[in-house]
């Protein structure tokens, strides 16, 4: 009998957006998972000199916008944790109390940077990758630790990201359908993003 599945999706979620929406439940749906977790990052590695959104409000704005949907669930566990975030971490933690198969969703330019993160073999022994490809870019060369712990997961194009929700609503351009109606409200009553009233 095959053990269920879970997926994890990390990241800053500075704002979550439709875009995030979209892939996690095609992940749910093609790779047949139980549920899959976001997890906003207390600090993440690669973007240490970048200033976020305090975590507190990335997960409320995340509660927000998976609010609904029985397959997705919001872990706090970057965030108890604090400090700097590491993948290979966060995943030896989960695996301790999952009794799963757990497939970590990343996109094809992570997949192209892994050997740069901190422990990326001790990664792929915790989990499979299930990588996202960009546009018409090959997957690049698999090193022998990687074979067989990649899973190509093919979904819709979405030209969306956070940096340039951020970006546009720097220039007062109107970011509504990029991010969920709740997630603009809880930012505009915040304070988030420069944003004065939902856009």
């Amino acid at each position: 009998m095959s053990r269920r599945r879970i997926g994890v999706f990390g990241g800053t979620f500075d704002p979550v957006h439709v875009g995030h929406l979209i892939l996690a439940q095609e992940a749910v749906t093609r790779l047949r998972l139980a549920r899959l977790l976001f997890i906003p990052a207390a600090r993440p590695a690669h973007k240490r000199n970048r200033r976020l959104a305090p975590v507190e409000h990335r997960l409320a704005m995340l509660r927000l916008a998976t609010r609904g949907n029985p397959s997705f669930q919001v872990s706090r566990i970057e965030a108890d944790r604090g400090g700097i975030s590491f993948t290979a971490v966060t995943l030896e933690q989960l695996g301790r109390v999952e009794r799963a198969e757990i497939y970590f969703l990343m996109g094809q330019d992570s997949l192209e940077e892994f050997h740069t993160w901190r422990e990326p073999e001790r990664i792929a022994r915790l989990a499979r990758l299930a990588v996202l490809p960009r546009g018409e870019r090959e997957a690049p060369p698999l090193s022998p630790p990687l074979r067989g712990r990649v899973v190509l997961l093919r979904s819709p194009r979405i030209g969306i990201s956070s940096t340039e929700i951020r970006r546009r609503l720097r220039r007062s351009l109107p970011v509504r359908y990029w991010v969920p109606d709740p997630v603009l409200a809880y930012a505009a009553r915040h304070g988030l993003y420069g944003i004065r009233r939902p856009r």
